[in-house]
């Protein structure tokens, strides 16, 4: 089979008895096969799926997936100066995190590989038809919905962005439609268990005072994880408030008071002073064994061994928790440090499960 060139295609799943056809006949849900390594990766693919029989989630900025996923290949010469320069704006004008902005760069790395292999050798060529195979592959592959979300979604923002710089006369994926994203509601663990699973760490080594301390800022202060490993020693002062940098190096104050506070000033009294005996010279707030700074990693394992579960599900609960006890959403959306509402509004839903709950275990004419 000649590199490069469109020879057939396999209408939906690869690994089923299907016909095939040229790819001028494809739709949208067809692999396009450009070459043996396509015919592989499909049939690796297929076999997965049919021995598992869960989908295959992209490795995304949190690297969460749920089965082997093939390495994100390099972009094609002649696109690689576009995509770093449309990167670098991304990170100098917006103020995307290292972490968003490797999520581009692997999503339109695919992308513009595939782009590539299909035959397109300058953006100018890239139009709608490639746009709608390339989805169209990812779907049939069994990518995650939000991943085939996300990934479109960068396509049409680097697409536009050519636009608008006269790179191209029209976005070729502007008015394409998109799968529709299942909404997964967040899972917020219960209030009194949490509290209690909290209180049972009531240890006095390091690592328990460290731990203690650890989850009670991740449930108490709503942080994300790469937010608590940012925190230094001078950051958990004397003020109620506590600064907190957040996605895009945005600010924001948080309420630093209560559990998460006595937990905090007992782990640096009697906790980290012992952890740093042992030489390191880190300001870092959280430190290992070692005495070296805990990483993000480093904390989601506490998070797991301790509670089972993962960090983000104590700032789930954060948010859940206070609107169940009559916080308002703007406020929640201000301590979450959301830019967008609408971001905020679907722990409204949680809590709407709540209320029906409640009401349907209260009310006698329930």
């Amino acid at each position: 089979m000649e590199q490069g060139r469109h020879v057939l295609a396999v209408p939906g799943d690869i690994g089923r008895e299907s016909s095939t056809g040229r790819n001028i006949l494809i739709r949208d849900c067809a692999v396009p096969v450009l070459g043996p390594e396509d015919l592989i990766e499909a049939l690796i693919c297929s076999s997965t799926r049919r021995r598992r029989r869960r989908p295959v989630i992209d490795q995304g900025p949190r690297g969460d997936h749920d089965g082997p996923v093939a390495p994100i290949p390099e972009p094609p010469a002649w696109a690689v100066p576009r995509l770093s320069g449309y990167l670098s704006r991304l990170a100098s004008e917006k103020g995307l995190s290292a972490h968003t902005i490797a999520a581009y760069r692997r999503d339109l790395s695919q992308f513009l590989d595939f782009s590539h292999r299909f035959g397109v050798r300058s953006l100018e060529d890239v139009d709608r038809t490639v746009v709608r195979r390339f989805q169209a592959q990812l779907g049939t592959r069994r990518y995650a919905r939000r991943s085939i979300a996300r990934k479109a979604s960068a396509v049409r923002s680097y697409l536009a962005d050519a636009t608008q710089r006269d790179e191209l006369q029209a976005n070729p994926a502007a008015d394409l439609p998109t799968r529709n994203r299942h909404q997964t509601l967040p899972k917020a663990l219960r209030a009194a268990p949490l509290a209690a699973a909290l209180d049972a760490i009531d240890g006095d080594d390091a690592a328990d005072l460290r731990d203690r301390a650890l989850l009670e800022v991740l449930y108490g202060l709503g942080l994300r994880v790469s937010e608590a490993a940012g925190l230094r020693l001078g950051d958990v002062g004397g003020d109620e408030f506590l600064r907190v940098r957040g996605k895009g190096s945005r600010e924001r104050a948080v309420p630093y008071r209560g559990e998460a506070r006595a937990a905090v000033e007992r782990y640096v009294r009697l906790g980290r002073s012992h952890l740093a005996e042992t030489g390191s010279r880190s300001d870092a707030l959280w430190l290992g064994a070692s005495g070296a700074p805990l990483s993000s990693r480093g904390l989601r394992r506490v998070v797991e061994n301790r509670l089972g579960t993962f960090p983000h599900a104590l700032r789930h609960s954060f948010a859940t928790h206070l609107l169940e006890n009559g916080a308002d959403l703007r406020s929640v959306q201000e301590l979450l440090g959301h830019i967008d509402l609408a971001t905020t509004q679907i722990y409204t839903s949680v809590s709407r499960h709540h209320l029906k709950a409640t009401y349907d275990r209260s009310h006698p004419r329930a």
